[in-house]
């Protein structure tokens, strides 16, 4: 039986938490995020969506190691954004990368208009997740691929702790934190399977993927031409 959920406020906005998030060190994971995406992404031109985007980060290393895609990073955190922006332009990727201030519970964009949603450390944040999974579904093409991925929520205090101690002297005080807070707002694996058979979301492997991390993914179809 695991503990109850406890949501953190959904959006991060001030300048001090943007910055405070950026500062931490995120590059191993990110890459690795990064890595996972094009591994299961379309291997040509492709317009991708990156819900949360937070930073910019993870689009620029999606980016850089795949010139043929495009994507476009959306956040509800002004803030976050103009850190994005800053980032982008000083990887001079704008041809590339498109940053939009859009909620990923409404999405602006029509039906099956992307080949493949990315992303990262978002659903926590979400007081109702339902209604982001729909919209994944919506925006997605048929054959489009998936990469989800967010904290898992442990089962008691103890294992907070437990988790807390273990990542060392690089975080301060207010960053463990809010680490504490997102591992008690995050979902457990059965949550998450609830949502993903609730929209239909089909062909897809959710797992854990780490001792704090769970991951939704979907490899790309490549649709067969007709004769």
């Amino acid at each position: 039986m695991s503990m109850e959920r406890l949501l953190e406020p959904e959006l991060m906005d001030s300048w001090e938490q943007a910055t405070g998030y950026d500062a931490m060190d995120f590059t191993e994971v990110n890459t690795a995020f990064a890595q996972e995406a094009i591994a299961l992404g379309p291997q040509s031109e492709a317009l991708i969506l990156d819900a949360g985007t937070g930073p910019g980060r993870i689009p620029i290393l999606i980016c850089q190691m795949q010139p043929k895609w495009q994507v476009i990073g959306i956040d509800m955190a002004k803030n976050m954004l103009q850190l994005a922006f800053q980032h982008v332009v000083k990887a001079q990727l704008q041809h590339q990368i498109r940053l939009e201030y859009v909620d990923a519970k409404k999405l602006s964009y029509p039906d099956s208009h992307f080949d493949m949603v990315v992303s990262n450390s978002l659903v926590h944040h979400l007081p109702n997740p339902l209604s982001f999974f729909q919209e994944i579904k919506r925006v997605l093409k048929p054959n489009g691929a998936i990469l989800i991925r967010d904290l898992l929520r442990p089962k008691n205090e103890a294992a907070i702790s437990e988790i807390l101690n273990g990542i060392g002297v690089e975080y301060d005080e207010p960053q463990k934190k809010l680490y504490h807070d997102s591992l008690h707002a995050a979902l457990t694996l059965d949550e998450v399977n609830k949502l993903v058979s609730q929209v239909g979301l089909t062909e897809v492997r959710l797992h854990q993927s780490s001792d704090r991390h769970w991951t939704l993914e979907r490899n790309y179809k490549k649709i067969k031409n007709k004769k």
